[in-house]
C-alpha cells in the first residue's frame, strides 16, 4: 500500500544503491515483502490515552517482524510533543493535534496521523452507586468547584431513586501537560461560558478544585484509591480497571454511556479535513457520546535513516489494518474506512532524506 520512494537523479544513482537496498529490506506493510536484514528500533513517546492499544500493536508487530522493535513511553501529550519537536524520538503521540506554530518549529516537517479514537469518561468511586447520570451543567459545576457534595440537589434531580451519600466530592485531574485535558477543556469551553471565561482550554489549566495525578494511569489509580472521588480518563483505562463511569448528557439532551458504538457515532458526525486535524468539541446526534477525540501519531516527513523511514510506514500500516481489529476489546474506536484511506495516503509521503543519507 505504501510505495518505496525512489530518486531518479542519475548522478546519485551509484551512491544510492546501498541506501535503497537497506530501505527495501524492511518488511513491506501489511505482511508483504521480506523481513528486514538488520535490526531496526523505533522510539516513540507521548499520549497516555492510546497507551493500551499502542502497546498491543507494537507487541504484536514485534512478534510478526522480530527485526523491528518499537518502544513507546506513555509520558503525556505535552511531553510527547516536546520530545518530538526536539527530535529525541522517532515519533510522538498526542490527543490534541499540533498547532501551526508548533509544526513550524520542526525542520523535518510533520505528519499528523490519527490512528485511533475513543471517549473521555468521568470515572467515580462511590460505594453503592453503580449507575450515575450527570447533566452537562452538573459535571461542569463539579469541576468548577461549585457542586461539592454527592447528594447535591442538582445531582439528585438527574438520579431519581439513587441513594446519593452526604459525602464530599474529590475531583481528580491531570497534573501534567495532557491531550486528554486539552480535549476535555475544549468540550467544557464549548458548553459552558463560566468554564470558557474561567479555566479555559489547554493541555494544562488552573484547576479550581481537586487533586492532580500524572497520566491517565495516575488519575485512574487515584480514583480507585479515593472514596468519593471523580475524575476524567480515557475509557479504556476505566474499563481495564473496572471503574464505574457516569452517563453524560449529550447535546441532544440524552444521557449516554461511553462505549465504542456511542463514540463512533460522535465521530461519524465530523468530516476529517485534508490536514487530518479535527476537534469534536460537542458532537451532534441523539446517540452520540459527548466527549470524544482522535489521537494522533506525530511522524516526521523525512528521516535521515532510510530504514527508520520505512519502519515508521510499517508501523502506520499495521495500525491501520490489523491493529484496528483489536480497538473495541481495548476500549477504543475503529477508524472509519474513509479516515483510514486519508491517513494511509498521508503516511505514504514519508521519505528518507537521501541528501543526508549519502553524505
Amino acid at each position: 500500500m505504501f510505495s518505496t520512494k525512489l530518486v531518479a537523479n542519475k548522478s546519485r544513482l551509484a551512491s544510492l544503491v546501498s541506501v535503497l537496498a537497506l530501505t527495501v529490506t524492511l518488511a513491506a506493510c501489511g505482511g508483504g515483502g521480506t523481513e528486514p536484514g538488520e535490526n531496526v528500533t523505533l522510539n516513540g513517546a507521548g499520549a497516555s490515552f492510546p497507551r493500551f492499544i499502542y502497546e498491543r500493536w507494537f507487541q504484536d508487530l514485534n512478534a510478526k517482524k522480530p527485526n523491528l522493535r518499537v518502544n513507546y513511553q506513555s509520558v503525556g501529550s505535552g511531553a510527547g510533543v516536546r520530545q518530538f519537536t526536539a527530535g529525541t524520538v522517532d515519533f510522538g503521540a498526542s490527543d490534541v493535534a499540533m498547532k501551526d506554530e508548533e509544526i513550524a518549529k520542526v525542520e523535518r516537517g510533520v505528519l499528523l496521523l490519527p490512528m485511533t479514537a475513543g471517549g473521555i469518561v468521568f470515572a467515580y468511586n462511590l460505594d453503592g452507586v453503580e449507575n450515575l447520570n450527570l447533566p452537562r451543567a452538573v459535571y461542569t459545576d463539579i469541576l468548577l468547584g461549585k457542586i461539592t457534595k454527592w447528594n447535591d440537589p442538582k445531582i439528585a434531580a438527574a438520579n431519581e431513586g439513587v441513594n446519593l451519600p452526604n459525602k464530599n466530592i474529590t475531583v481528580v485531574h491531570r497534573s501534567d501537560g495532557s491531550g486528554t485535558t486539552g480535549v476535555l477543556t475544549k468540550h467544557l469551553s464549548a458548553i459552558s461560558a463560566d468554564w470558557k471565561n474561567g479555566p479555559g482550554e489547554g493541555k494544562t489549566v488552573e484547576w479550581p478544585t481537586g487533586i492532580g495525578a500524572k497520566g491517565n494511569e495516575g488519575v485512574t489509580a487515584q480514583i480507585s484509591q479515593t472514596d468519593g472521588s471523580i475524575g476524567y480518563v480515557e475509557y479504556g483505562f476505566a474499563k481495564k480497571n473496572n471503574l464505574n463511569t457516569a452517563a453524560l448528557e449529550n447535546k441532544a439532551g440524552k444521557f449516554i454511556q461511553a462505549n465504542d458504538e456511542s463514540a463512533s457515532k460522535a465521530l461519524g458526525a465530523v468530516e476529517l479535513p485534508e490536514n487530518l486535524r479535527a476537534f469534536v468539541t460537542d458532537p451532534e446526534g441523539e446517540d452520540s457520546y459527548p466527549i470524544v477525540t482522535y489521537t494522533w501519531i506525530l511522524a516526521y516527513k523525512t528521516y535521515e535513516d532510510p530504514a527508520k523511514a520505512k519502519a515508521v510506514e510499517t508501523v502506520i500500516e499495521y495500525g491501520l489494518t490489523e491493529g484496528q481489529k483489536v480497538a473495541s476489546e481495548l476500549g477504543y474506536v475503529q477508524l472509519p474506512a474513509n479516515v483510514v484511506e486519508k491517513v494511509a495516503a498521508a503516511a505514504d509521503t514519508i521519505s528518507p532524506d537521501y541528501n543526508i543519507a549519502v553524505k
